[in-house]
């Protein structure tokens, strides 16, 4: 374990068990959306669910189907509630608290579970999937944002990727379960797989009952005693141990330091200082090219894509594809810390472009033909196998991690729904889009331009386009504190050069002298600030005392010695 970055180091305080635990239970609102995900891909290809909600729509054989337009709206409502929930989730986030708001999240996904359990028509169903997808984005903002204010810096990474692990395994289990119940007769086919995802929403919204709110956000509110309550439960150190003051007033005065500097408006995470416009460009840039990858064309449309495709079985296909997703994703876990953010995503959108530009080729020197050859079926399979294991193991846990720790507390809420909300709207236009670019079902006059395999082109450029992006805009994060990414924004210039860097301000300090005297001082003009205080002393003593009052005022500030302890958490 060493190797992956996963030890604890030895000189710091505490315990991280618990820390480690929440998070990882928190991970599984992943669960939701993963499931929701995988259980409409196949419940689409049900014939029982074709039959019930067909309006006359017949495909070439004279079955009932569903239109491009039925199909586009009933799988993209989807997103689209998912945009309004990641808007909220700032709002609400700040307001409320993350633990509150996830709760409450909970609650609206399960209303929209229950209808979509209820509905006998299409607009039933959407409403359903539109309530149901305004609980996923809420909960895609603050599960990570609650798991990054609880990890330690040293597990971070790897604790955020495992919200990843749980949307992987959701589209496993709802590839499974629709695998044992395509084949029913009746309304139970599709009812079922909704159905069972309001067991897991239960059970996280009742362990979130009994969890701490993280303490970063009650600092953020200036509810000190409550932070330090929430601290000793996570680390696991009496609220009076030094250590846990230290890390306390560390988050404080990080926060402080971050609202000298502007206010936590809309605006300033554009305009904002330290670099909120770069963060944010990176975070919404980030979260667009996750979903321009083309992951979730497999994802939602796999399942017909691949029987449009010459797949024999695309049921047993999409599930082993999910196998792969999920199994994929762990050796993510193991390198985010080691090989770092920026290094993994440039191998894994290398990965990516490679399968994804084959595919297209292939497909391109076949032409398209109505019965595609074994062959080429069975490298269409191979391929986009390799492809789902390149972007599980990257771009899938990686993009979370990124975006759930470069922002600055004053505005972590609110950059997160924006980044969040930018990867759900590029998610609307896939899944709404997908239909007319690719005709799954091959029906006549359906108004598609049948690109099929080709549309492998348009996946692959966007995934050499993220290597460009990654390498002029990603700053390599892991192993430093939430609040010392502040100082590598303000000390880097290029994010090239980000690996090379070694934290070593105190936010104290910078927060009480305008500078840090264990590291580099800050630039000017954006970084003066000259506390009232230390002028305030000097006018009380008068001029002629100033260097003797400037030195005890900083010696009173400086915290006790507790030997060689580590307090960026």
């Amino acid at each position: 374990m060493v190797g992956f970055g996963w030890r604890k180091p030895a000189n710091v305080a505490g315990t991280s068990a618990p820390a480690i635990l929440l998070s990882l239970f928190v991970a599984t609102g992943g669960l939701l959306f993963g499931y929701d995900t995988g259980s409409i891909n196949g419940i689409l290809l049900m014939e029982s669910f074709k039959k019930d909600f067909s309006t006359g729509f017949k495909d070439d054989d004279g079955n009932p189907a569903m239109s491009p337009s039925q199909v586009s709206l009933v799988v993209a409502m989807l997103s689209a509630g998912t945009i309004v929930g990641a808007l909220l989730s700032a709002p609400i986030g700040d307001l409320w608290g993350r633990r509150l708001s996830l709760i409450a999240a909970l609650g609206i996904f399960c209303v929209g579970a229950i209808f979509q359990v209820c509905a006998t028509n299409v607009p039933l169903l959407v409403v359903g999937r539109t309530l149901a997808g305004v609980g996923v984005g809420v909960v895609s903002v603050l599960v990570p944002l609650y798991q990054s204010e609880m990890a330690p810096k040293w597990v971070r990474g790897t604790l955020v990727c495992a919200y990843q692990l749980s949307i992987t395994a959701g589209l496993f289990a709802a590839a499974g379960i629709n695998i044992l119940t395509h084949n029913m007769e009746g309304a139970a086919a599709y009812r079922i797989p909704i159905g069972l995802q309001l067991t897991w929403a239960v059970v996280l919204a009742l362990g979130l009952l009994i969890l701490p709110e993280t303490p970063r956000y009650l600092i953020k509110r200036g509810y000190k005693d409550a932070a330090a309550i929430s601290l000793s439960r996570l680390r696991r150190l009496d609220i009076t141990h030094p250590a846990l003051i230290e890390e306390l007033a560390e988050i404080q005065a990080n926060h402080e330091y971050e609202m000298a500097l502007g206010p936590d408006t809309y605006k300033d995470i554009f305009f904002g200082e330290p670099h909120l416009g770069r963060r944010t460009l990176t975070g919404c840039g980030l979260q667009m090219l996750q979903q321009l990858t083309g992951v979730n064309f497999i994802m939602y449309y796999g399942t017909t894509f691949f029987k449009s495709g010459g797949v024999k079985d695309p049921y047993l296909i999409t599930l082993i594809m999910q196998i792969i997703n999920m199994v994929s994703t762990i050796p993510g876990l193991f390198v985010v810390e080691s090989w770092g953010r920026r290094r993994l995503l440039i191998v894994g959108a290398a990965g990516m472009a490679i399968c994804q530009l084959l595919i297209a080729s292939f497909a391109t020197a076949n032409g398209n033909v109505e019965e595609p050859k074994e062959s080429q079926s069975q490298i269409l399979v191979i391929f986009v196998a390799i492809y789902i294991f390149f972007f599980a193991a990257s771009w899938g846990p990686v993009v979370w991690v990124v975006t759930s720790e470069i922002y600055p507390l004053k505005v972590r809420a609110k950059s997160m729904s924006v980044s969040t909300a930018a990867n759900w709207l590029l998610n609307f236009g896939i899944a709404y889009g997908t239909p007319y670019m690719v005709d799954t079902e091959r029906i006549e006059g359906s108004g598609s331009i049948d690109l099929g395999s080709r549309i492998f082109f348009l996946w692959g450029a966007f995934c050499i386009l993220s290597i460009a992006f990654v390498w002029f805009m990603v700053y390599e994060t892991s192993k430093i504190s939430l609040e010392q990414i502040d100082e590598l924004y303000e000390r880097v210039d290029h994010a090239w050069n980000s690996r090379r860097f070694e934290p070593s301000w105190s936010f104290q300090q910078m927060r009480d002298f305008g500078f840090s005297e264990s590291g580099i001082p800050p630039q000017e003009p954006q970084l003066e600030l000259q506390q009232s205080h230390s002028s305030g002393s000097q006018s009380e003593t008068g001029g002629s005392s100033t260097n003797t009052t400037t030195t005890t005022s900083r010696d009173d500030k400086l915290p006790i010695p507790v030997g060689h302890v580590d307090f960026s958490y």
